[in-house]
This record gives C-alpha cells, sequence and structure tokens, in this order.
C-alpha cells in the first residue's frame, strides 16, 4: 500500500468518536514516553516534539520524546517489544521496523506479533542531495562519473537497513555502478557529513529542505511516484528512467496487547495534533503530507508492507545479511 492509498483512507478521520467514559477517566493519568529512532535536531524529531506538545494538551499529561538513534530508526523496538502494554511506552514506527527482522540472520523481533499499531501520521519525501557547489548537477552526472571511478563515490544514510541506503543500493544495481556507503545514526548526523563533504552524496528524509531551499544543498532527485510539491522542478527516479518508487509512510506503535479503548484514545489525541497549525507548518517544511490512518487501517497495513519487505529483503539478496 502506497501513500495514494493511505490518502483514501484518510476518511478514517470521520471514525473518530467517543470513547468509553472510564478509560476517558482512567487514562492516562501519569506521562507517556515516546520514542523517536533518530537523532536530535532531525527533521522527525522537530515533528515528533511538536506532536507530543499538543498530544499533551488533549491528554492532559506530559508525552516526552526519549530518542534512541541508530540501526536505522529501529533501535526502539525491543524496549517496545518488552514494555508494559499500558499505552505509556510508544515509540515512532518507521518503514524500517518492518523490514529489519528478514534481515537479521537471527530476528530480535517481529513488529505485527510484538507490537500495538495506533494509526500512521505522516510519510517521509525520500531524495539524493550533494553539496551546493557540487559537480555533479544532476543524477546522470552521478552515474557517469561512478561509471568511470567505480567505488570513489561516497554517500551518507540514516543506516544499513533503512529506505533512503536500500533505495541508493537498488538505483546503484540498476544503474550498474559501484557506491561506498557510510551509514549515520540519523538525518542530521548524514545532512552535516554531507555539506561537510565529508561525504559526496547524501540519500535521506525530506530532512534536506531546509538546506535546500536556503542554498546549501542541492537535490538531484527525488524517490516517489511523483514528484515533490516543494520542488516541483526535481525530476523522480521513475521519470528518469529506474523502476523505483518509494513513499514512505510512519506512524505511531506501542507493546502488543494494548486495550482497544487506550489505542484508541491514542490515536484520536493524534489526529487532533495532526490538526494543530504548528503541527501542519512543519510537516509542510519537511514536505510530509498529513495521512493519518486509524487502527484497524494501520494494522491491516503494517502487516501487508511486512510482507511486501520480505519480498524485496529476498529480491535483493539481503535475508540474513545484518
Amino acid at each position: 500500500m502506497q501513500r495514494r492509498d493511505f490518502l483514501l483512507s484518510a476518511g478514517g478521520l470521520a471514525l473518530a468518536g467517543a470513547f468509553p467514559a472510564s478509560a476517558a477517566q482512567g487514562f492516562p493519568n501519569k506521562p507517556i514516553t515516546l520514542y523517536c529512532p533518530f537523532t536530535a535536531g532531525g527533521g522527525t524529531d522537530q515533528i515528533m516534539r511538536l506532536l507530543a506538545t499538543s498530544m499533551s494538551r488533549s491528554l492532559g499529561q506530559s508525552v516526552i520524546i526519549d530518542n534512541r538513534p541508530g540501526a536505522g530508526g529501529t533501535l526502539p523496538a525491543l524496549t517496545l517489544r518488552n514494555a508494559k502494554p499500558d499505552g505509556y511506552t510508544l515509540s515512532q514506527v518507521p518503514i524500517a521496523m518492518l523490514r529489519l527482522p528478514h534481515m537479521q540472520s537471527k530476528p530480535t523481533f517481529n513488529p505485527i506479533e510484538d507490537f500495538t499499531f495506533i494509526c500512521n501520521v505522516t510519510g517521509y519525501t525520500l531524495g539524493l542531495v550533494v553539496p551546493a557547489d557540487s559537480p555533479f548537477q544532476t543524477l546522470d552526472d552521478v552515474i557517469t562519473y561512478a561509471k568511470a571511478n567505480p567505488g570513489k563515490l561516497s554517500y551518507a544514510s540514516t543506516g544499513v537497513s533503512a529506505s533512503p541506503n536500500l533505495l541508493l543500493a537498488e538505483l546503484a544495481s540498476l544503474a550498474d555502478v559501484e557506491l561506498t556507503h557510510l551509514p549515520y545514526k540519523g538525518d542530521a548526523d548524514m545532512l552535516v557529513a554531507v555539506m561537510g563533504k565529508q561525504v559526496d552524496l547524501g540519500t535521506g528524509t525530506a530532512s534536506f529542505g531546509p538546506y535546500v531551499d536556503s542554498g546549501q544543498l542541492r537535490l538531484l532527485v527525488t524517490y516517489g511516484s511523483q514528484r515533490s510539491e516543494n520542488w516541483p522542478n526535481v525530476p523522480t527516479l521513475k521519470e528518469l528512467g529506474y523502476d523505483i518508487v518509494s513513499e514512505s509512510p510512519w506512524g505511531i506503535a506501542g507493546p502488543k496487547g494494548m486495550p482497544d479503548d487506550v489505542t484508541h484514545i491514542l490515536a484520536e489525541s493524534i489526529r487532533t495534533a495532526l490538526e494543530d497549525p504548528a503541527v501542519k507548518k512543519a510537516l509542510a517544511q519537511y514536505a510530509m503530507p498529513t495521512i493519518y490512518v486509524p487502527p484497524k487501517e494501520y494494522a491491516a497495513w503494517a502487516k501487508e508492507m511486512w510482507d511486501q519487505e520480505n519480498r524485496m529483503v529476498e529480491r535483493l539478496g539481503l535475508a540474513g545479511s545484518v
């Protein structure tokens, strides 16, 4: 299910309604921890902090962001799996959490069995950036140089199992070029490396947006099904002849076994937060559309994506590689 299907599912906004009085009176009665699997200062972190602030107002309790960067955005998975399913321990769930176990020789978690999926929130715009003074003006420039200089071009990503890395690896395979990968803990670190010219290229989420808009970085290509509204002059990989399309929705989950009424209270709080002007402004800045999908539909999508990611990992020969 791609972003366009999620948008069709956004009719779930109308499903939000009253919850059992007993649940509303009893939850929450203490602060909630919400894990951000990426570094502080990046686009995801900023969105989640604004989301948490708005949730705190509607829930009447603090929602505290706890950054746990690393492992391509999957580090909080084990903590989430082992937490008490009472609604007080939550995490952002990027696509990588639905992919990494398929790549592990000994899987450490299974999101379908270990998580309660609360709701989808938004989705990433992904792309490839270079420093503003880079000699590479287009993706074709990159491919041409890489063909003539195998292994000499380096690129930064947010982790081995993260979508931006796998997408660029798939591009390199289709273009028959060799690139050197340097993983970082999050977009903030990755972008520092690119702007500091520690690497030649950076593949990541639209956390690069403010730097592209300010002229510090050049965006060569995006990975979605359509051009980004934020950068309409930048082509997609599909347009350039590469059969790669990635929409990267992300949402919020808790431990398996959370009560339905608690799950729906949290989902409604997030839905309300997505209407907050400050949240809307930040989402627009980072080219993240509002893609709210309620619990039942989000859980069904997660299962579908779990199976789809398994097929991709097998196709790329990455099973058991981690």
